[in-house]
């Protein structure tokens, strides 16, 4: 199953990082939060990625084109007579396919999800997440919960203070999907989707201000056609400063809940 991650917005609520880089960038200890997006998933045996990048995307495609150099000690022989090729200490490598796609700096979710479209429609389920969200969900038991009801989409569903997207809920059922209501009690909108195919054709387009929280979203909803995984652990969003640093705290001090893998 392919992973498609949302990594191309402004970041607007965390202007101190993206103004300089793009968010999913901002380093959680030494590396991405992107990539620790990336470990929750491999850990679970997903490895094939299709990035929706926009917003600064350079900044994404230089990080996974010079990967090895980003993530490991490396020495370079610059004297005269030197070869000047980039011996690797210690080398890590993951076992990732990592497919780059611009979707255009001002696309918002749902339009960025449809110009990815050649790389998942041939999919039967493919996976979609936030590139800056963390989280030790089952990602497996997503799946399988996915397969086992027949609906066109899952979404993930955590227990957060709300300012994300509220659910009303049906037992499974998503029966009405509210974008980032005032005041939140019960069940949130975390990532972590499952879709079949079939959402490109009945609830998406390249409409460059579709937002797939609004009006998809609510669409399937409508429809019967969403359905929430019930996750009761940890899950967390980083979209201030403050939540910058709680994410940091918990991985400085050896604590980080989502770090599920070796």
């Amino acid at each position: 199953m392919k992973i498609a991650i949302l990594c191309g917005g402004q970041g607007t609520r965390f202007r101190e990082v993206s103004d300089v880089i793009p968010k999913p960038m901002a380093p959680i200890g030494n590396r991405p939060i992107l990539w620790h997006v990336m470990k929750i998933y491999a850990a679970h045996g997903f490895n094939d990625f299709i990035l929706l990048l926009g917003y600064k995307g350079e900044c994404i495609r230089e990080f996974f084109l010079n990967y090895a150099a980003y993530t490991n000690d490396v020495t370079l022989d610059l004297r005269q007579d030197g070869s000047n090729r980039p011996v690797f200490h210690d080398p890590t490598a993951e076992p990732w396919r990592v497919t780059l796609v611009d979707t255009g700096e001002k696309a918002m979710t749902g339009a960025r999800l449809w110009r990815a479209r050649r790389h998942l429609e041939n999919e039967a389920v493919f996976g979609l997440t936030y590139g800056d969200g963390v989280g030790n969900v089952d990602i497996g038991a997503l799946v399988r919960f996915h397969q086992s009801h027949g609906k066109l989409a899952t979404l993930t569903g955590v227990h957060p203070p709300g300012r994300f997207g509220e659910l009303a809920v049906n037992g499974p059922a998503v029966v009405r999907f509210n974008e980032k209501p005032v005041h939140s009690a019960g069940y949130i909108n975390g990532g972590f989707f499952v879709f079949n195919s079939g959402v490109f054709d009945r609830y998406l387009n390249d409409r460059e201000d579709l937002i797939l929280e609004r009006e998809p979203l609510q669409r399937m909803a409508a429809d019967g056609e969403l359905m929430m995984f019930a996750h009761e652990g940890f899950w967390h969003h980083m979209d201030t400063p403050h939540e910058f640093e709680v994410l940091n705290n918990f991985w400085m001090t050896g604590k980080a809940p989502w770090k599920i893998w070796k």
